[in-house]
């Protein structure tokens, strides 16, 4: 993460720093290191600048307050945004040169008290993959999720925090139902907002500014004789309804909803007022999704866990462990890990979960019936990866609660 403080150090003396090719060199740190976002954000005495690696902000750079307009006015016409605009939140879109990878940018600002903060998303196609054999599914889950994008109809759902690979494994569902079936089959999308222009697939955008909500989208594009359908997120109980429906009448429904667990997804449609024998017949699985920081290979070394760490998991299997963790260094930009993997707890609805849905089991319920069914939890799955030296148990700590152990 060189090319800023590189080019700031070049001004000789108190040399005025100009904005054009200050914010170029933040896009080139950004995209160097893979970052998956950029933080401008005015502090009490500076402008701090922080890149997102691998789901953790860092800091890159402190700036002079006094640059926070100039940098903000030049990146709202990168975006084509109202640079005068300054009282009310904009967003935008902006590419990159050709040297620097073709990078789209989704550019966000937001007032503040002490200015506008911007957050600037990067979608670098030459690191996204849409290979579900890459995203690092474990294999059991991978096997299952693959059987289950084979069935003609059903509604499939993945949940997890923001940032946890759910559009991306969707995406990557998609790509493998397209090159599977190839012109033979009809993909459609409604999303908020369309990330990847996929081939072969109709993409839509919402735009409720225009009354182009999910729902209204939805209702269109079920006369459209779509075979899989693929919403970005269900919000509501109308898109929930509509997405249940077309499951059960012989479409291939994905989606994404927010919920606490993976169990816990039945528990959130039911609030939504949707009838649990409705559930338990149109969806065919619910896969959890969680991000995990792997170690850096160049600088992972074994080491032992704190000891309030050591007491999460049973002794028989803390004496076995092979506990590593990386120090840091400039391979790894001196954070410890390099890249990031997924855990995952994919719940199949077969018989015997569909009978608790049906008889509006609490969620514990849900969960220990799945378990019981041959079930891996995010917790043993995020454990796995902890005893073969791939990341370090606070990691694992950081990315699951409590309650999933």
């Amino acid at each position: 993460m060189g090319y800023t403080r590189s080019y700031l150090e070049s001004l000789a003396g108190d040399g005025p720093v100009e904005v054009l090719p200050l914010v170029d060199h933040l896009l080139r740190d950004a995209i160097q290191v893979q970052a998956s976002d950029i933080h401008i954000e005015p502090w009490e005495f500076d402008v701090m600048v922080r890149l997102r690696l691998n789901g953790v902000l860092t800091e890159l750079v402190r700036l002079p307050l006094d640059l926070m307009e100039k940098i903000s006015g030049r990146i709202k016409v990168m975006a084509n945004l109202v640079s005068y605009q300054t009282g009310l939140p904009q967003d935008g879109h902006a590419g990159t040169s050709p040297e620097m990878g073709g990078v789209q940018l989704r550019i966000s600002t937001f007032p503040t008290t002490r200015g506008e903060k911007i957050v600037i998303r990067l979608f670098d196609p030459r690191n996204r993959s849409f290979d579900l054999e890459k995203l690092g599914f474990e294999l059991d889950t991978l096997q299952r999720f693959l059987h289950l994008l084979s069935r003609p109809s059903g509604l499939i759902l993945l949940t997890g925090p923001t940032g946890s690979g759910k559009t991306t494994a969707i995406y990557a569902a998609l790509c493998h139902l397209i090159h599977k079936a190839g012109s033979t089959i009809s993909v459609s999308t409604v999303e908020d907002p369309v990330e990847f222009n996929l081939p072969m697939v109709s993409q839509a955008q919402i735009n409720p500014a225009q009354n182009f909500t999910y729902p209204v989208a939805l209702k269109s594009l079920l006369r459209q004789d779509p075979q899989v359908l693929m919403i970005g997120e269900i919000r509501d109980p109308e898109t929930a309804s509509i997405a249940v429906q077309a499951g059960l009448t012989g479409h291939l429904v994905i989606s994404t909803i927010h919920s606490g667990s993976t169990a816990g997804v039945f528990a959130r449609l039911m609030h939504m007022n949707l009838e649990p024998f409705l559930l338990a017949s149109s969806i065919s699985g619910v896969l959890g999704l969680r991000l995990v920081r792997t170690n850096c290979l160049d600088c992972a070394q074994p080491y032992p866990p704190e000891p309030w760490l050591l007491r999460q998991l049973p002794k028989e299997v803390a004496d076995t462990a092979n506990f590593r963790q990386s120090a840091g260094c400039p391979a790894c930009v001196y954070t410890g890990f390099a890249g990031r993997a997924s855990i995952t707890e994919l719940l199949l609805t077969n018989e015997a979960v569909r009978d608790v849905v049906i008889q509006k089991s609490p969620t514990r319920t849900i969960e220990n019936v799945a378990v019981e069914h041959g079930m891996k939890t995010i917790w043993q799955h995020g454990l796995r990866r902890v005893l073969d030296g791939q990341t370090p148990l606070s990691e694992i700590l950081r990315v699951v609660s409590a309650e999933q152990f």
